[in-house]
C-alpha cells in the first residue's frame, strides 16, 4: 500500500515562507518522481512541482524562482519551500506519485495566505 502523508500548511501573511513535507512509504521511494499539486476553491488542481529520481526539478510559471522543490531519499520525503507567499497560492497541497499505473495522493494541507 503507497501512503503519502502531508505537513507543514498553515495561515501566513504575503511575503512570509512555509516548508511543506510530504513522507512516502509502500514505493522504492528513491526511483520515483515525485509531485506537488495545489488546488485552489473553485479551481482545478494542478501541478506546482517536480522532482525526478536523478534530482531534476520543473516548476509551474507560477511558483518558478519562490518555491524549491527537493528530496530527502534516506528519509523517504520530498519538502516543498515556499518563499515569498502570495495570497493567489492559497490551496490545499497534494504530495502525489504515480506508482503502478495509478496516481497516488495525499490527504493534503492547507496553506493560507492573507494580504
Amino acid at each position: 500500500q503507497v501512503y503519502l502523508v502531508e505537513s507543514g500548511g498553515g495561515l501566513v501573511q504575503a511575503g512570509e515562507s512555509l516548508r511543506l513535507s510530504c513522507a512516502a512509504s509502500g514505493i522504492n521511494f528513491k526511483i520515483f518522481t515525485m509531485n506537488w499539486y495545489r488546488q485552489a476553491p473553485g479551481k482545478q488542481r494542478e501541478l506546482v512541482a517536480a522532482i525526478n529520481s536523478s534530482g531534476a526539478t520543473n516548476y509551474s510559471d507560477g511558483v518558478a524562482g519562490r518555491f524549491t522543490i527537493s528530496r530527502d531519499n534516506a528519509r523517504n520525503t520530498v519538502l516543498l519551500q515556499m518563499n515569498n507567499l502570495k495570497p493567489e497560492d492559497t490551496a490545499v497541497y497534494y504530495c502525489n506519485t504515480k506508482a503502478w499505473g495509478r496516481d497516488r495522493w495525499g490527504r493534503g494541507t492547507q496553506v493560507t495566505v492573507s494580504s
